[in-house]
């Protein structure tokens, strides 16, 4: 059973967009006056706390040294997530040196869970030229990207706020980000909502009564207070007039506040929480604390038609309407693929077909269709057959009897899951679309929510070509999945991120189904 999409999406979130801390690079449109602002760049670290219910979860830091050269600058981020009884414990890091200038110049990041490393590291040739070699399990990638406009690390956005913009209360800044983790661009708008004063701890004393870090002394800060809006997600945070986060919020309960190293990481380290412990302090874990609650109870894997209504959130830019689904007003219908929908498209060679579903039989970063390794299990599952259909449903068997069902929080690639044989949702499905493209099938990565036990959870599959596309999912076994499966992105991790603007948020009422 697959609960994991939320998990990994809240993380992303947090690692993509909450902590300004983590993300690798940024457009800079006033070069002029942030190569003034570097010279006033002090050399010092800063760190956090990251809380989730007020309950805290992990730690956050931000390095930087400032050379006779270049601006060399590391932030870090430890989360402890509580998903379904399990601690997952995740390490992102970032690492970018920077000239006198704030033109990027190189970058390393890496994120870390569940013994399973995905990393990434880049240079920026003059300003037109990016390299990024992704590396996962032991296959590494190159990328070249073509740069319209030069880029700098997103850790310094407050900064180019700050002294590239001198903000103005009310004012809103368009910015373009580009994040190697998820390997996407994307646009951001930040506002300025307030400038004010907040005071955060300078020290901290051992409490022996508490047996916890205390502040001892505090300092006051003159900051701005910002809203960075991403594609309908909202993420708040103070800055001060250094260009540093003080605190920030997101839409899921996250936060992260600025305070002393012994009140972040020693009372972190000294409290060695369990997944029982912050799941009861929480209320309930991260993956149920995301469930959307069923009005109706639903034969799993039984569904052929199921009509919702979706209220609560803002539909447009989702994937909703397309092949086995329909949106029509705030109510989405979705079919299950009839026995005919999985014969083969006799036209599936045709050139104009060609042309619209044949970027998906091609590998992608995370996707590794050519690897000879993922290649040679493609010949074994599916032998000498030519049926499109037959070796979906043979790549589907096997991805679900041979992937171990468990929670992970990382950036999962093919290799890698081949290499590791378990995980969730994701895992299952980068494995099953490289195994479905390395045989000849076009296949691609859909996201959104499932029916399990009466609950709407997160959760993503594939969906491959035969006459059409068709739902497919070796997490749960079935071909083609049932209508429980409500799609709302196309596309992979990046797109998945945009999911977290509806929890919380969207409002779900079955309204009929066919079994």
């Amino acid at each position: 059973m697959n609960r994991r999409t939320a998990a990994v999406a809240i993380l992303l979130l947090w690692v993509a967009a909450l902590g300004w801390l983590i993300r690798e690079h940024y457009w800079q449109p006033r070069a002029t006056l942030l190569a003034d602002a570097a010279l006033r760049i002090p050399p010092g670290a800063t760190y956090y706390s990251l809380l989730l219910g007020g309950q805290q979860i992990g730690v956050a830091s931000n390095q930087v040294d400032t050379l006779p050269e270049s601006i060399r600058v590391e932030d870090l981020i430890l989360l402890e997530i509580p998903a379904l009884g399990t601690l997952q414990r995740v390490e992102a890091r970032t690492e970018a040196v920077l000239s006198r200038t704030l033109r990027l110049e190189s970058f390393r990041a890496f994120l870390r869970g569940d013994g399973v490393r995905f990393g990434a590291e880049g240079t920026v040739s003059g300003d037109t030229l990016l390299t990024v070699a992704i590396e996962s399990a032991e296959s590494r990638q190159t990328l070249v990207v073509p740069l319209e406009r030069e880029i700098v690390l997103p850790a310094l956005l407050p900064l180019h706020l700050v002294f590239g913009t001198e903000p103005q209360v009310g004012e809103t800044y368009a910015v373009r980000l580009f994040d190697p983790l998820l390997l996407e661009e994307r646009d951001v708008g930040v506002t300025i909502l307030a400038e004010s004063t907040l005071v955060v701890p300078d020290s901290a004393t051992f409490d022996r009564a508490a047996g916890l870090w205390v502040a001892a002394r505090w300092d006051t800060l003159q900051a701005w207070h910002m809203t960075q809006d991403m594609g309908g997600l909202s993420v708040e945070a103070w800055v001060d007039e250094l260009g540093q986060v003080i605190q920030a919020t997101s839409p899921v309960g996250f936060r992260m506040e600025r305070t002393a190293f012994e009140i972040a990481f020693e009372n972190f380290r000294d409290g060695a929480a369990t997944a029982a412990d912050i799941e009861t302090g929480l209320g309930s874990d991260i993956i149920r604390r995301t469930a959307i609650a069923s009005n109706v109870a639903l034969e799993t894997g039984d569904i052929d038609e199921l009509r919702v209504r979706l209220e609560g959130v803002d539909l447009s830019g989702f994937d909703l309407s397309g092949g086995r689904q329909m949106l029509r007003g705030d109510t989405l219908v979705i079919r299950r693929e009839a026995e005919e929908q999985l014969r083969p498209d006799p036209d599936r060679h045709s050139p104009e077909l060609v042309r619209q579903v044949g970027r998906y039989l091609q590998p992608d970063p995370l996707i590794q269709s050519r690897d000879p390794r993922v290649e040679a299990l493609a010949r074994q599952i599916v032998g000498r057959r030519r049926d499109d259909e037959r070796k979906v449903a043979l790549i589907n068997d096997w991805v679900h009897e041979n992937i171990e069902k468990r929670v992970t929080v990382t950036v999962p690639s093919a290799v890698q899951v081949l290499e590791t044989r378990r995980g969730d949702c994701n895992e299952h499905t980068v494995l099953f679309v490289a195994l479905a493209r390395a045989a000849g099938v076009p296949a691609r990565t859909a996201a959104g929510l499932v029916y399990v036990g009466g609950n709407f959870y997160y959760h993503a599959w594939p969906e491959v070509y035969l006459s059409g596309w068709v739902a497919v999912d070796p997490t749960l076994g079935q071909l083609p999945a049932d209508a429980a499966h409500l799609r709302f992105t196309i596309g992979g991790l990046a797109r998945q991120v945009e999911l977290i603007r509806l929890i919380g948020r969207l409002h779900l009422q079955v309204v009929q189904t066919e079994d």
